[in-house]
């Protein structure tokens, strides 16, 4: 089965692609345009099965030219902007790689889809990974399910529910077999340093402060990636065209929370010289402009549909996430050389 992945060269593509190409019969394209947060963790794969391409999702003459010579029977779609913070500071590049990108793309795979035989047709899938951010802020309960309403708050968000929307249509208006994921906060190994997890551990090794955003009581579900992938893999093997599969990690914790875990993880694997406790360094800082409260996701569905099911404790993804910082510095410290990846954004109008 080959795979047509897109973003493959970023934190959950590239998790992806490590997992797929742990079955033999699976051979993946990797296309990544390779902007700032790709990394090329998955160069290290040495198999005849992995192929890496770089190029743009909007670049319909790119895609069309890799959809004629690959010729996939299934696309992963995972290309995008993805950060919120960054999506305030530059809602441009949001809706141009997320909506536009998404739109070209599809287009691409409907013009390929409609050449194949038939046999290839019904096997064929578009699998779009999307997040649930698209549907807003829960209050103190409930979760978000495959039918929860949208309701996006941020950029990032309004642009991430658009290419949902977009690859639904697709799906119903020109039979374009597709599936539709919504994930919850992944976190876990090469992660790029700007995202709250590794941003923490990477501070906290260098005596700096920890910033908390407002009060610190915003609360994530948060899905370790390695479970996460295996999810992806199952909904392209076995999804129902047109259906869409909420993945959460049932890890519900406030961002203090959050912040506190990795400090006391590393107070047990890399303590200060002081010895004082990592979380002496957490300060509270200005909060994000609309930031949402509350984020949780009911799995039933792709659990009970498909048997996936997230097996990774909260606890024990967060001690195998900071181990990895700490014995891969070379990784994160050669991304730290060339980009300002921890500085503090989102405050500033765009």
């Amino acid at each position: 089965m080959t795979v047509l992945v897109t973003g493959g060269s970023g934190f959950i593509g590239s998790a992806l692609i490590r997992h797929l190409l742990e079955e033999e019969r699976y051979a993946v394209v990797n296309l990544d345009k390779l902007t700032y947060a790709g990394s090329t963790s998955v160069a290290a794969t040495r198999t005849a099965r992995y192929r890496f391409v770089q190029g743009d999702i909007c670049d319909a003459e790119c895609l069309a030219a890799l959809f004629r010579e690959v010729r996939p029977d299934a696309v992963i779609h995972l290309a995008a902007e993805s950060h919120v913070d960054r999506s305030l500071d530059g809602p441009a590049a949001f809706v141009r790689t997320n909506i536009v990108g998404t739109f070209t793309l599809l287009q691409q795979a409907l013009a390929y889809f409609r050449t194949l035989p038939r046999q290839d047709q019904d096997r064929f899938r578009f699998h779009h990974v999307s997040t649930d951010e698209v549907f807003g802020s829960l209050g103190a309960e409930g979760r978000f399910r495959e039918t929860t309403a949208y309701d996006p708050r941020s950029p990032y968000s309004a642009s991430k529910a658009a290419s949902d929307h977009l690859v639904r249509a697709w799906g119903h208006s020109y039979g374009l077999p597709i599936l539709v994921t919504n994930c919850s906060n992944n976190y876990g190994p090469y992660q790029f340093p700007e995202k709250l997890i590794p941003l923490m551990i990477i501070k906290a090794l260098a005596g700096e402060p920890l910033p908390v955003y407002g009060d610190g009581r915003n609360i994530r579900d948060w899905l370790f990636v390695e479970d996460h992938v295996r999810a992806l893999r199952l909904v392209v093997e076995r999804g129902e065209p047109g259906e869409t599969y909420a993945i959460g990690g049932d890890a519900e914790r406030t961002n203090i929370e959050v912040v506190t875990a990795v400090c006391q993880a590393l107070d047990g694997m890399a303590p200060r010289p002081d010895r004082q406790p990592y979380a002496a360094q957490i300060r509270f800082v200005e909060d994000r402009p609309g930031h949402d409260r509350r984020y949780a996701i009911d799995a039933g569905k792709i659990g009970s549909a498909l048997g996936w099911t997230p097996t990774t404790p909260f606890e024990t993804g967060i001690t195998r996430t900071v181990r990895w910082y700490l014995e891969n510095r070379a990784w994160w410290g050669r991304i730290l050389r060339s980009t300002d990846a921890t500085a503090r954004r989102g405050v500033a109008p765009p």
